[in-house]
C-alpha cells in the first residue's frame, strides 16, 4: 500500500509539475527573485534626476539588470542595487543614492536589507559615496538637511 501511495504522490506531482500548477522549490526560487528585483526596478525607474527633467530609467542611471534580489531568509531579502552616474565625475551621484534609498525604505512592501553602490569603475569617487549610501546615520543626517530633504521629495514624487 505504501508503494502504491509513493507512486500515486509522485505521479500526482510530475502533472502539477508539468502542467505548471506545482513548482519545485529549487525551480520556483529564481522566479521569486527575478519578480522581486522587477518589483524593485518599477520603483526606482520614475526617479527623477536632481538636475535634468529626466528620469533615471530615461538617463539609464538604473536598468533592470541593475537589480539583484536574494533570500536571506522566509520573510527578508537582500536588495543590491548598482546604479551607473551619466558622467564619471558627477557631483550627485550621493543625492541620487539617497533618493534611490528613501523611495524602496518607503515603498518596497516586503521586508529587506538595502545596499547600493555605484556601479564599479563608473565614478571617480565611488567608494566614498558607496560608504555615504549605505551609512544609516549619515542617511539619517542628510535627512534633517530641509533642502536636501526638499530636492528628494520632489525627484521621488510620483509622476501623474
Amino acid at each position: 500500500m505504501e508503494r502504491v501511495s509513493g507512486l500515486l504522490s509522485r505521479t500526482l506531482n510530475r502533472v502539477l509539475w508539468l502542467s505548471g500548477l506545482f513548482e519545485r522549490g529549487a525551480a520556483r526560487q529564481p522566479r521569486i527573485m527575478e519578480e522581486k528585483a522587477l518589483e524593485v526596478y518599477d520603483l526606482i525607474r520614475t526617479i527623477r534626476d536632481p538636475e535634468k527633467p529626466n528620469t533615471l530609467e530615461e538617463l539609464e542611471v538604473v536598468s533592470e539588470s541593475c537589480v539583484e534580489v536574494q533570500e536571506i531568509n522566509e520573510e527578508d531579502y537582500l536588495v543590491i542595487i548598482r546604479f551607473t552616474p551619466t558622467v564619471p565625475h558627477c557631483s550627485l551621484a550621493t543625492l541620487i543614492g539617497l533618493c534611490l534609498r528613501v523611495k524602496l525604505q518607503r515603498c518596497l512592501p516586503f521586508k529587506h536589507k538595502l545596499e547600493i553602490y555605484i556601479s564599479e569603475g563608473t565614478h571617480s569617487t565611488e567608494e566614498d559615496i558607496n560608504k555615504q549610501i549605505n551609512d544609516k546615520e549619515r542617511v539619517a543626517a542628510a535627512m534633517e538637511n530641509p533642502n536636501l530633504r526638499e530636492i528628494v521629495e520632489q525627484c521621488v514624487l510620483e509622476p501623474d
